[in-house]
C-alpha cells in the first residue's frame, strides 16, 4: 500500500474514529516506508495503534478551537500530564484552554504524521510546548537523524501555527546512571537543538539537570522508571517552564 493511499484510507474513517473505542478497518499488513535515502525520522509516518487516538484528539480540539491558547505535544512523557501531572495541569494550564496532543511511544515521524492529518486545523495557539525525540534514540535512530526529525517537527509547527511561539525543550535525561550510553546521545542531540532557538519564535530550554541528583543519577522519586516523571518530576518540569508560559500567555 502506498503512503498516499494509506493516508487517504485513514482520513476516510476520521468521523468513525471519533465515535468508536476500537478500530473497525482491516489492519494493513505493514507500514508504508520512507523513500530510499530519506531518514525515517524526517518522514511523516503513523503508528497503527495510536491512529484512532490521534483522530479522537483532533475531534476534541475542534470542539472549541478558539479557547486553545496553549498546546503540549510529544510522546508518553507529555501524555503523562493527564496522569502524574494532572493536578498541576488543572491548576496551571487549564485556564489557558491547554490541549495535550502527546501520545505514548511517538517519535518525530509520528508527530509529523499527526500534523499532516490536520491536528492543528482551526487552532491558533500562542505557545506550543514541544518535547520529542527520546523514542527515536531508544529505537536506534542516529543523533543526526533525531536532530533532523525534531527540526522537521519544529518547521511543520511553524507552518501550521505561524503566529505561535514554540517552546522547544531539550530531551530529558534517561537511564539511572550518568554513564548510561543514551545520556551522551541525549546531550549531543540537545546541543544541536539549542542552535534552533532564536529567543523569539523558537525558545530552546534544556533543564534536564533539574531532574538529576548531585552525582548525575536519576532517582526513582523523580522518574520511577528512569524515563517518565513522577508527580514530583512534573512539578520540576512545570516550575522550569512557568516563566515562559507567564511571558506569553498572561498578557
Amino acid at each position: 500500500m502506498s503512503v498516499r493511499l494509506f493516508f487517504l484510507f485513514l482520513v476516510s474513517f476520521s468521523s468513525v474514529f471519533a465515535e468508536t473505542s476500537r478500530p473497525i478497518w482491516p489492519m494493513p499488513s505493514r507500514f508504508p516506508a520512507a523513500p530510499e535515502g530519506v531518514p525515517q525520522a524526517t518522514y511523516p509516518l503513523p503508528r497503527l495503534e495510536p491512529v484512532q487516538r490521534a483522530y479522537i484528539n483532533n475531534q476534541a480540539a475542534r470542539k472549541n478551537p478558539d479557547a486553545i491558547r496553549l498546546i503540549f505535544d510529544g510522546d508518553s512523557i507529555t501524555e503523562g500530564w493527564r496522569r502524574g501531572g494532572k493536578d498541576i495541569w488543572d491548576r496551571r494550564y487549564e485556564k489557558f484552554g491547554a490541549f495535550d496532543f502527546g501520545i505514548g511511544g511517538d517519535r518525530t515521524q509520528s508527530v509529523l504524521w499527526r500534523l499532516s492529518q490536520g491536528q492543528t486545523d482551526l487552532l491558533h495557539p500562542r505557545l506550543i510546548v514541544l518535547l520529542i525525540g527520546t523514542n527515536n534514540l531508544a529505537a536506534g535512530d542516529t543523533i543526526e537523524n533525531t536532530v533532523a526529525g525534531v527540526t522537521a517537527v519544529v518547521s511543520a509547527y511553524q507552518k501550521c501555527c505561524p503566529e505561535a511561539v514554540i517552546l522547544l525543550q531539550g530531551i530529558f535525561p534517561r537511564g539511572a546512571q550518568p554513564a548510561d550510553p543514551i545520556r551522551a546521545k541525549v546531550k549531543a542531540v540537545n546541543q544541536a537543538l539549542s542552535r534552533l532557538g532564536d529567543g523569539e519564535k523558537i525558545i530552546f530550554v534544556d533543564f534536564g539537570d533539574k531532574f538529576l541528583e548531585p552525582d548525575g543519577s536519576l532517582s526513582r522519586e523523580i522518574m520511577p522508571d528512569f524515563l517518565h516523571p513522577s508527580p514530583k518530576g512534573y512539578q520540576i518540569w512545570a516550575d522550569a517552564i512557568q516563566p515562559i508560559i507567564d511571558a506569553h500567555l498572561r498578557k
